[in-house]
């Protein structure tokens, strides 16, 4: 296969048939957390997919350029989280003096990108499934957070218009939301076999 279809395959597997929250059940805290309107889950994704693209390239390049070669690979986890740290520093600052409204509304939210696990979980599978060219690890870091924002935009919308619909009163809030997610998981297991690896 050339380089080209490598890298489409790649990005339409972490976007789809592989992705994070959907399949690997990472990132299931912001994704229920501010998932209640489309406007905000948006941004939650658009931060999570800058961290995400940030930190997947960043500790791919400290894991193969650094790491392995002085055969320190036993500090991955703690160079991981650090990077992942500072990749969310970036973001809150950004959107403390441009977007306070935005900044106010992910409230907890926003510093907990800190111990999204779906980040932490790429950073890992990129160097686990021994990735080899760099290009390929910012594929696979953008279609990861590109993945995230389309599943958490997809369930709030969703969510929005479990507002308009009569929801029995035992199943209001976290119960229906619980259901709905569910079955989101299970319409994407039907793209499992999709791309063969």
């Amino acid at each position: 296969m050339d380089t080209v279809t490598t890298l489409v395959l790649a990005f339409v597997s972490i976007v789809l048939v592989n992705n994070l929250v959907l399949t690997k059940f990472l990132g299931i805290c912001p994704f229920l957390g501010v998932s209640g309107r489309i406007d905000m889950a948006f941004g939650m994704g658009l931060a999570v997919t800058f961290v995400m693209a940030l930190s997947g390239t960043l500790t791919w390049m400290i894991d193969h350029w650094i790491l392995q070669k002085l055969g320190l690979e036993v500090m991955q986890y703690v160079t991981f989280i650090l990077v992942i740290a500072g990749a969310v520093q970036l973001v809150e600052m950004y959107l403390r003096k441009f977007f306070p409204p935005l900044y106010e509304s992910f409230g907890i939210f926003l510093p907990l990108i800190t111990t999204n696990c779906a980040i932490l979980g790429l950073c890992l599978f990129i160097n686990l499934w021994g990735i080899d060219s760099l290009l390929h690890a910012v594929v696979l870091s953008v279609g990861g957070g590109i993945g995230f924002t389309m599943a958490i935009c997809i369930m709030a919308g969703i969510r929005e218009n479990l507002y308009l619909c009569d929801v029995p009163e035992c199943l209001k809030g976290a119960p229906i939301t619980l259901i709905t997610a569910g079955i989101l998981t299970l319409a994407f297991m039907g793209f499992a076999g999709m791309i063969k690896g």
